[in-house]
């Protein structure tokens, strides 16, 4: 085994699904926001509603474009850096991946049926049809590559004897327990993430001082997606906490600092390890039973039931922590947004609170981060869980640190140069100049 290879293999898929999962959440979760808002604007012919889903699925391509190419990327590193992995898992879990292939060809022919039919269809409904299938195509991508990480977290679907693997059962070993919660958990944050990224856009062209009734409907309907499904997310996290509970008791103990098995199990929220002790933590009494039994009385296993080198790395518990606080912290925001719009509280309007609203869609695209961290390092130190770890799934190349420096500057220019392209396509074609060109056509 070489230890420099896998160290560095670890460092170069870890940068590359940071910067991937970006594009992936945003290209999953942009195309309802498009299909929801043109929708919103037929029912209620409103024009101002159809030019949000136009503007935005312009901005859509361009990230759709360095997602794919960051998914090529993620893809060839699966066999250069994870050679032996593949060689097991690919026997078993390649259907997935070939769907997600297929979904992702599905999206994009429609993708650009629709772009390219937008002045085409005098019933706009009939042009809505068309992204009813962008939007299932970037949805089931997302699906069958979860399949495949679950996969990872709960391996089922075939036998290994002597070291060879007999019995294979593909479609077994996709409905895996993990499936599920990992699933659903992916699609509904990638949803609200998208929904609280574009209610930071129009809070602060609004905050900027623009007055325009365009960013006003933006702001009122994202707010309004990202606290319906901030509430789904918290849901089901409950349901995830309790998966972890049954199946994965090592990471949920790890993440909470739950060291021993004990029950009326409290929740841990921040505090730092000193020589294996928990300092300056906020405990929930009984809230860890709960999360994960339902119960507060319940027996929670702890990480002393495990080999110390299976436990996984004990800063997923601040992966968690930011994950859970952010995702919270939104939920109340958007509450608050929107009881203050019933309410007619004048404050909704102020600087100070759409600067928040601002903040939060960077935010959740840092509760994105912590929680793709918190799904990944927390099942080290295994790739396959129970089976394969990632030492012995790694290459022995010697060129790996090379390969970092390499696709470290590709996602730099990548991510710099799709950066200025959207601010460089908003800002040459603002709301005003649109609508007044829109309604010298009679179409607005």
């Amino acid at each position: 085994m070489n230890e420099s290879a896998v160290y560095w293999s670890r460092i170069l898929t870890e940068v590359t699904l940071s910067f991937h999962i970006v594009y992936a959440t945003l290209g999953v979760g942009v195309p309802i926001m498009i299909m929801i808002a043109q929708w919103v604007g037929i029912k209620n012919k409103d024009e101002h509603y159809i030019l949000m889903a136009r503007r935005w699925a312009r901005g859509f391509v361009i990230t759709v474009a360095v997602g794919v190419v960051t998914g090529t990327v993620i893809g060839l590193q699966l066999s250069l850096l994870w050679p032996n992995f593949m060689q097991v898992a690919g026997k078993v879990i390649a259907l997935p991946l070939f769907m997600e292939t297929f979904a992702f060809f599905f999206e994009a022919i429609f993708l650009g049926i629709y772009l390219y039919t937008w002045d085409r269809f005098e019933n706009q409904k009939k042009h809505l049809l068309l992204l009813i299938p962008v939007a299932i195509g970037a949805s089931m991508s997302a699906v069958f590559i979860t399949i495949v990480n679950s996969f990872m977290n709960a391996p089922q679907g075939f036998d290994m004897v002597d070291g060879q693997l007999v019995n294979i059962q593909p479609l077994v070993a996709m409905f895996n327990p993990a499936v599920p919660t990992k699933v659903a958990h992916v699609l509904v944050t990638a949803y609200m993430t998208c929904a609280f990224l574009l209610a930071s856009i129009a809070a602060y062209k609004l905050m900027r001082g623009s007055n325009h009734i365009y960013h006003k409907k933006a702001l009122y309907l994202m707010m309004k997606l990202g606290f319906i499904f901030s509430v789904a997310t918290a849901m089901i996290g409950d349901y995830s906490g309790k998966y972890l509970a049954e199946y994965q008791p090592e990471k949920l103990a790890a993440a909470e600092w739950h060291f021993e098995t004990s029950e009326n199990a409290p929740l841990v929220l921040f505090g730092i390890l000193d020589d294996g002790e928990i300092k300056y933590a906020l405990e929930i009494p009984y809230a860890l039973s709960f999360l994960a039994h339902n119960s507060f009385t319940k027996e929670v296993i702890g990480l002393d039931q495990f080999p110390v080198e299976e436990h996984p790395p004990y800063s997923i518990h601040y992966h968690f922590n930011i994950m859970v606080f952010i995702g919270m912290f939104m939920l109340f925001v958007a509450a608050v947004y929107l009881v203050g719009i019933w309410r007619k509280w004048s404050f909704i309007a102020s600087k100070w609170f759409r600067f928040i609203v601002v903040l939060g869609g960077p935010l959740s695209i840092i509760a994105i981060e912590a929680g793709w961290w918190l799904a990944e390092v927390g099942r080290q130190p295994w790739i396959l869980r129970g089976y394969m770890t990632t030492a012995e799934g790694a290459t022995t190349s010697g060129q790996v640190d090379f390969m970092l420096i390499l696709f470290s500057i590709l996602y730099f220019i990548l991510g710099v140069g799709s950066i200025v392209t959207l601010h460089r396509m908003f800002k040459n074609n603002p709301i005003t100049k649109e609508i007044a060109a829109r309604s010298s056509k009679g179409e607005v």
